[in-house]
C-alpha cells in the first residue's frame, strides 16, 4: 500500500516539472533538466513504452521515435485536437499540451487514438525513475528537513512518494509547485493511481462504475469511475441495506485520493469538471490551492446559479469530509497541531475510521473549548465553517439520512436548502403526535451536538436569516457570534419584538438543546464544576448510562434551591445560569424534556386542546389530581419551584410588570427570591397598575397552590415542622390552614401558656387566610358547595375582591342549604376575625388607618362601629359596616362581644329558642329580641346589658338592624313608611313612622315587634332617637345628674311633664305626650304577661306615683281589715275554750 502511494506520488512530480519548466526558466537548471525529460527521453514508448498487457497501441497512433525533442504537437493523432483547442505558444511543452487537452470542456470532444497516445504518454511519464533525480535536485533543502523523506530508499519512486505525503509541510516553492503539478497528471486517470485499480476492481465491476478493460474503455479522464465509487461508499453508509459493500482497502484508496486532491481542486476531475463553469461564476478571484476554491464552492453551494451537477459534486466531497475530516485540507491543516495536543486522534478505544470522522474531531476540539482549554482561532474558524455546513445540509449526516428517511419524505420533501429540512426534522421531532422514530430523534441530536449551534448561533443558517431583524432590534447590544445571543431571543419570546419564523426555528433549536445540559455553552462553562462534584458528570462529549445529559441539568436545578440545611448547593454563579434556563424553559413545556416524556400521555388527554402559550402546564397543574403519579411528581416539583422563584414564570412576569415596577420593585432586584415577589402581587392584585392577564395568572398560581402546601414556598418554610407535628398526612393546602387555625383558635381559647403552633408559622399562617378570603375559588370546599348557587344569583359577578362572597352572602336567603350552611360558617369566622373579612378591610382600609391603627385586628370591626356615625366616615366604609351590623344581629352567633358577655344570660332567659336552633341556619334574630325583652325588665348582667343597649340603640336609627322587625314589618313598611325607608336616612324615622302608625297596623307579629319597640323605650331614652333628639336640651337642663339606664331619665322627663313649675321643650313636650298615648294603647292592647311586666308598666307609667299611692293605700286598707277580723276571731276562740 505504501509503494502505491509513493507511485502516486511520483507521477505528481513529473507531470509538475513539465509544467514549472516554461515558467522558471533559467532560474532552475533542475526544473529546466525535468521539462527536458519530459520532452525527450522519458516518454518514448518503444524504450520505456508501456508494461505488456496493460496497453493496446491505437490503430492510428504515430510510432514514438528516439529521435530527441520529440513533441504532442508532432503527433499526427492529435494535431487536430491540438490546432483546434490549444493555444498556439502551448504546443512546444508537452504538460501544457496535456494540460489543455485534459482539462478541455465537456462538449468539445478529442479523437479515440488522440486519447489513447495521451494516456499512453502519462502512463510512461509516471512510471520514469529518472524524475527522482529532479525531485531530488528540485527539493534538496525540503527532504533535508522531512526526516521521514530523507530515510527513503532511492530508485525506487519512494522518494517522491513520501514528499507527496508530507507536502502540507513543504516550504520551498519550487518543489511545492513541482510536487503539486504531478498530481494533475495522476488523478487525471484512477488506473495512474498505483495500486488503485488492484484494490477497487471488484468494486467498480460490481457498482457499474466503469471497465477495467483498456480495450473497452480508454478516455485519458476518468474521474467519474472515482466519483462513483465515492458515491458508492456515501451510499452504503447512508443506506446499510446489505446490498453490495466495497471492500475496506478499496474505502481506504477511494479516502486516500480525495484526501491527496483536497488542496486543489482540479485534481478532483470529475468535481473540476462539474463546477468549471461554476467556478468562473462565483470563485473567478479564488486563488486555487490549500483548499480555496472548494471552501469558495462550498459557500455558494445553495445559491440559485449553482448548477445540480456542480451541487451534487459538491455534496458528495462534503460527505466524505464528514467521513474523514483528512478530505478537508484547509481544515486538517488547521488544526492538526490542536488535534495532536488534545489527543483528539489517539483514543485507543474508537475504531481509527471513527477518529478520521469530522464528527469526532468537531467533539473532541470542542469539549476542549467549552473546558476553557485554548484552541487556535484558525481552527476554531474552520470548525465553524464545517458546523455551519453540518447544519445547512441534513444529507452530510448518513445517519439522518438512514434513519430519518421516512420522516422526510412525509413531512419535509423538497426543503433541502439552508438547513429547512433539518428543521422541518426538528419540528416534527418537537410535535405532540410523536411522528420521529427513536432513532432519527438520537440522529438529531446527535448532529445538534456535533454541530453546537447553541455556542454560536450563525452556524444555524435557517435561525439566523429567521431571526436578524428580532437580533438587530433586541439584541444589538450582545457581540455577534456571542452565546448570549440564543438567550436573548429566548428571553424575547412571545414578545412584540418577535417574529413569527424566528419563533419557529428558536423553539425547534432549543428542544433540542434543551436535553443535553452541554448544548448550552454558558451554562456548561459556569456549571461543569458543581455537575462533577453533585451529578457525577464525564466530559462535554462522553456520556453515562447512570447520569444521560437530560438528567444532569434536573440534578442540578434539584441542588439549586436547595437550603443550607439540606446539604451541598451550586455555587452563585452556576445558581444564575440554572435560574436563567429554567425562566426560558417555562415559556413551553416541550422544552422540560422530563415533563414531556413523562406527561406526553397526560398532555394529550388533558390537554390537547391547550395550544396558547404557557397553557399547557397550566392545564396540567389544573388537573394535578387526575394525573398519573410520575407526571404528578414533575408537575409537583415544578410548581415547588415556582413558589420559591416565581420568576420562573417568565410570561407572568412580563404581563405583571407594570404592577412589579410600581409596588414589588424591591423584592424582584433580589437575585435570590424566596416567594416574596408573589407575595407582593399577590398583595397588590387589585392596584391600578394591574392588568387583566397578570391578575388571571396570580389568581391561577394562588388556586394550584391550594392543591399541596408544598406550592406555597413562604408557608412550607414556616410551617413544615408544625404541619408535621400537629397535621400529619394532610397535603391539600386549605386543609393544612383550617387544621392548623383550628389548632391556634383552640390555644387561644382556652389561654394555654404554650402556642402549639410556633410564631413564624403563625404569621405566615394569617398571611395565608388573608390571601384565601380574597377569592371564594382559593376556598375549594366553600366553592363546591355554592358552585350552583353562585351560577344562578351572581352570573355576572367577577371573581377576586371577595365579589362573590359577598354577593351570596347579599342573597343568603336564597342559597341552598349546603351553600347556607358554608356562608354561615365562613361569617362566623370573619366576625371573630374581622381581618378575614376581605370586602370590609377593603373597603374601610382609609377610615381603619383614621380611626383604628392602635385597635386590635379581632376588634376592628367593634372599632368601626364606634366611629360609624362620626362626620369623618366614608359613606362606603359607612355602608359596609351596616351591612355587617345586619349580618350581626340575625344571630348572636355572629357577635363575638355580645356572645361572650351574655354567655350566661342566653342559656338563662332564651333557652327554648336555642333548642329550636341549628348549628349552620341563623336565628333571624330571636336571642337577641329575648334578650331585648328581658333588658326591659332590667334582668340582664351588667356586661350583657351594656350590649344590648348598644344593640338597642343602633337597630333604633337604622330598622334594617333589627331582623325580627324587619321579617315581620316588611309589607307593613312598604304600605306605610315608603317614603322615609327610600330614604334611607339612619335616624330611627322608619321606626318613628311605625309607631305614630301603630293603629293602622294590621299584621298582628308586626304590631307586636312595635309594642316591643315601645316597651323598649321606656327602659331608656336613647332607644327612642326621635324623642331622645327632641328633648336633648331638656334632659340637659332638668335631669343632667340623672344616669341614664333603666328608664331614669325617661321617669325624670315624665316627672318634668307633670309638673307645671317646670316649662319643657314644645317639641318634647309633644312626643312625650305622643310616648303617653302610644304606650296607654299598649297597656291596652298588650297587657302585662306577668308580674315582672305589670311592675314594669307601674314603674314607667306617668302616674306612676298615683298608681304607687292608690296601691299603698290598698296594702294599708287590707291590712286593717285584716287586724280587725283577726281580734274578732281571736275574740271568739277565747269563748269557746272559756265554755
Amino acid at each position: 500500500m505504501a509503494t502505491c502511494r509513493r507511485v502516486q506520488l511520483l507521477l505528481l512530480l513529473m507531470s509538475v516539472s513539465i509544467y514549472v519548466c516554461p515558467i522558471l526558466g533559467a532560474r532552475s537548471p533542475s526544473i529546466g533538466n525535468a521539462n527536458a525529460q519530459a520532452n525527450n527521453g522519458s516518454p518514448q514508448f518503444p524504450a520505456g513504452g508501456p508494461p505488456a498487457g496493460n496497453i493496446v497501441p491505437a490503430a492510428g497512433a504515430a510510432q514514438p521515435r528516439r529521435a530527441t525533442g520529440w513533441k504532442l504537437a508532432e503527433e499526427e493523432a492529435c494535431r487536430e485536437d491540438l490546432t483546434r483547442l490549444c493555444p498556439k505558444h502551448t504546443w512546444n511543452n508537452n504538460l501544457a499540451v496535456l494540460e489543455c487537452l485534459q482539462d478541455r470542456k465537456e462538449e468539445s470532444e478529442i479523437a479515440t487514438d488522440c486519447n489513447h497516445l495521451l494516456w499512453n504518454y502519462k502512463l510512461n511519464l509516471t512510471t520514469d525513475p529518472k524524475f527522482e533525480s529532479v525531485a531530488v535536485e528540485v527539493c534538496k533543502s525540503t527532504i533535508n528537513e522531512i526526516k521521514e523523506c530523507a530515510e527513503e530508499e532511492r530508485g525506487k519512486g519512494y522518494l517522491v512518494s513520501c514528499l507527496v505525503d508530507h507536502r502540507g509541510n513543504i516550504t520551498e516553492y519550487q518543489c511545492h509547485q513541482y510536487i503539486t503539478k504531478m498530481t494533475t497528471i495522476i488523478f487525471s486517470d484512477y488506473r495512474l493511481i498505483c495500486g488503485f485499480m488492484d484494490k477497487c476492481r471488484d468494486d467498480i465491476n460490481a457498482l457499474r462504475c466503469g471497465s477495467i478493460s483498456a480495450g473497452e474503455k480508454d478516455v485519458h479522464s476518468q474521474g467519474e469511475v472515482i466519483s462513483c465509487l465515492e458515491k458508492g461508499l456515501v451510499k452504503e453508509a447512508e443506506e446499510q441495506d446489505g446490498r453490495h459493500a466495497i471492500k475496506d482497502d478499496c474505502k481506504k484508496a477511494i479516502m486516500r485520493v480525495a484526501e491527496l486532491s483536497s488542496d486543489d481542486f482540479h485534481l478532483d476531475r470529475y468535481l473540476y469538471f462539474s463546477c468549471r463553469d461554476d467556478r468562473e461564476r462565483f470563485c473567478e478571484n479564488t486563488q486555487a490551492g490549500e483548499g480555496r476554491v472548494y471552501k469558495c464552492l462550498f459557500n455558494h453551494k445553495f445559491e440559485e446559479a449553482m448548477s445540480e451537477k456542480c451541487r451534487d459534486a459538491l455534496t458528495t466531497r462534503q460527505k466524505l469530509i464528514a467521513q474523514d475530516y483528512k478530505v478537508s485540507y484547509s481544515l486538517a491543516k488547521a488544526c492538526k497541531v490542536d488535534l495532536r495536543k488534545y489527543r483528539c486522534n489517539v483514543d485507543t478505544n474508537l475504531p481509527r475510521a471513527r477518529e478520521a470522522r469530522l464528527s469526532y474531531l468537531l467533539l473532541c476540539l470542542e469539549s476542549a473549548v467549552h473546558r476553557g482549554r485554548i484552541v487556535s482561532g484558525e481552527c476554531q474558524g474552520e470548525m465553524l465553517d464545517y458546523r455551519r455546513m453540518l447544519m445547512e445540509d441534513f444529507s452530510l449526516s448518513p445517519e439522518i439520512v438512514l434513519h430519518c428517511r421516512g420522516e422526510i419524505e412525509t413531512h419535509c420533501s423538497g426543503l433541502h436548502r439552508k438547513g429547512r429540512t433539518l428543521h422541518c426534522l426538528m419540528r416534527v421531532g418537537r410535535s405532540d403526535k410523536g411522528n420521529v422514530e427513536n432513532l432519527c430523534q438520537q440522529a438529531l441530536q446527535t448532529l445538534i451536538q456535533e454541530a453546537d449551534p447553541g455556542a454560536d448561533y450563525r452556524i444555524d443558517r435557517a435561525l439566523n436569516e429567521a431571526c436578524e431583524s428580532v437580533i438587530q432590534t433586541a439584541c444589538k447590544h450582545i457581540r455577534n457570534g456571542d452565546p448570549m445571543i440564543l438567550s436573548c431571543l429566548m428571553e424575547h419570546l412571545y414578545t412584540e419584538k418577535m417574529v413569527e419564523d424566528c419563533e419557529h426555528r428558536l423553539l425547534e433549536l432549543q428542544y433540542f438543546i434543551s436535553r443535553d445540559w452541554k448544548l448550552d455553552p454558558i451554562l456548561y462553562r459556569k456549571c461543569q464544576g458543581d455537575a462533577s462534584r453533585l451529578c457525577h458528570t464525564h466530559g462535554w462529549n462522553e456520556t453515562s448510562e447512570m447520569m444521560p445529559p437530560g438528567a444532569i441539568f434536573s440534578c442540578l436545578y434539584r441542588h439549586a434551591y436547595r437550603t443550607e440545611e439540606q446539604g451541598r448547593r451550586l455555587s452563585r454563579d452556576c445558581k444564575v445560569e440554572v435560574q436563567r434556563i429554567l425562566h426560558q424553559r417555562a415559556l413551553d413545556v416541550k422544552l422540560d424534556p422530563e415533563l414531556q416524556k413523562r406527561c406526553m400521555t397526560d398532555l394529550g388527554k388533558w390537554c390537547s386542546e391547550k395550544t396558547e402559550t404557557g397553557q399547557e402546564l397550566e392545564c396540567l397543574q389544573d388537573h394535578l389530581e387526575d394525573l398519573v403519579s410520575d407526571c404528578r411528581d414533575v408537575v409537583g416539583n415544578l410548581t415547588e419551584l415556582e413558589s420559591e422563584d416565581i420568576q420562573i414564570e417568565a410570561l407572568l412576569m412580563r404581563a405583571c410588570e407594570p404592577v412589579i415596577q410600581s409596588h414589588c420593585h424591591e423584592v424582584a432586584d433580589n437575585q435570590i427570591d424566596t416567594g416574596d415577589l408573589m407575595e407582593c402581587l399577590v398583595q397588590n392584585k387589585h392596584q391600578k397598575e394591574m392588568n387583566d392577564k397578570c391578575a388571571v395568572g396570580v389568581t391561577h398560581f394562588q388556586l394550584i397552590q391550594m392543591k399541596d402546601f408544598r406550592f406555597s414556598y413562604k408557608f412550607k418554610m414556616a410551617c413544615k415542622e408544625d404541619v408535621l407535628k400537629l397535621c400529619p398526612n394532610i397535603k391539600k393546602k386549605v386543609d393544612v390552614v383550617i387544621c392548623l387555625s383550628t389548632t391556634v383558635r383552640n390555644d387561644t381559647l382556652q389561654d394555654v401558656k404554650e402556642q402549639r403552633v410556633s410564631v413564624k408559622c403563625r404569621k405566615q399562617l394569617r398571611v395565608e387566610e388573608l390571601e384565601m378570603s380574597e377569592d371564594i375559588r382559593l376556598e375549594p370546599e366553600l366553592y363546591d358547595s355554592c358552585k350552583q348557587d353562585i351560577g344562578r344569583l351572581c352570573p355576572n359577578v367577577a371573581f377576586g375582591n371577595a365579589q362573590v362572597i359577598e354577593c351570596l352572602k347579599e342573597n343568603k336567603k336564597q342559597l341552598t342549604q349546603r351553600c347556607h350552611q358554608r356562608v354561615f360558617k365562613l361569617q362566623e369566622v370573619e366576625m371573630m376575625d374581622p381581618e378575614l373579612d376581605y370586602q370590609l378591610m377593603r373597603v374601610c382600609k382609609q377610615m381603619i388607618k383614621r380611626f383604628c391603627t392602635e385597635a386590635d385586628a379581632k376588634n376592628m370591626l367593634q372599632c368601626l362601629k364606634q366611629n360609624k356615625n362620626s362626620e369623618l366616615m366614608d359613606p362606603k366604609c359607612k355602608q359596609m359596616i351596616t351591612k355587617r351590623q345586619i349580618t350581626q344581629n340575625t344571630d348572636y352567633r355572629l357577635n363575638p362581644v355580645l356572645r361572650k358577655a351574655c354567655k350566661a344570660d342566653i342559656p338563662k332567659f332564651c333557652q327554648g329558642i336555642l333548642n329550636k336552633a341549628s348549628d349552620d341556619n341563623e336565628l333571624e334574630g330571636q336571642v337577641i329580641s329575648c334578650l331585648k325583652l328581658k333588658y326591659a325588665d332590667q334582668r340582664l348582667s351588667p356586661d350583657c346589658e351594656d350590649q344590648i343597649r348598644v344593640i338597642l340603640q343602633e337597630s333604633a336609627l337604622d330598622y334594617r338592624l333589627d331582623p325580627q322587625l324587619q321579617v315581620h314589618c316588611t309589607e307593613e313598611i312598604s304600605r306605610l313608611c315608603a317614603e322615609e325607608a327610600a330614604a334611607q336616612e339612619q335616624t330611627g324615622q322608619v321606626e318613628e313612622c311605625l309607631k305614630v302608625n301603630l293603629l293602622k297596623i294590621k299584621h298582628d307579629s308586626c304590631k307586636k315587634e312595635v309594642l316591643n319597640m315601645l316597651k323598649e323605650s321606656k327602659a331608656d331614652i336613647f332607644v327612642d332617637p326621635v324623642l331622645h333628639t327632641a328633648c336633648a336640651l331638656d334632659i340637659k337642663h332638668h335631669c343632667a345628674a340623672i344616669p341614664p339606664g333603666r328608664g331614669r331619665q325617661m321617669s325624670c322627663l315624665m316627672e318634668a311633664l307633670g309638673d307645671k313649675r317646670v316649662r319643657l321643650q314644645p317639641e318634647c313636650k309633644k312626643r312625650l305626650q305622643d310616648r303617653i298615648d302610644m304606650w296607654s294603647y299598649a297597656a291596652k292592647v298588650a297587657p302585662a304577661e306577668g308580674f315582672s311586666d305589670l311592675a314594669m308598666q307601674v314603674m314607667t307609667s306617668p302616674s306612676k306615683n298615683y298608681i304607687l299611692f292608690m296601691i299603698a293605700l290598698g296594702v294599708c286598707v287590707l291590712f286593717l281589715v285584716g287586724l280587725l277580723c283577726g281580734r274578732i276571731t281571736k275574740r271568739v276562740t277565747r269563748e269557746l275554750k272559756d265554755r
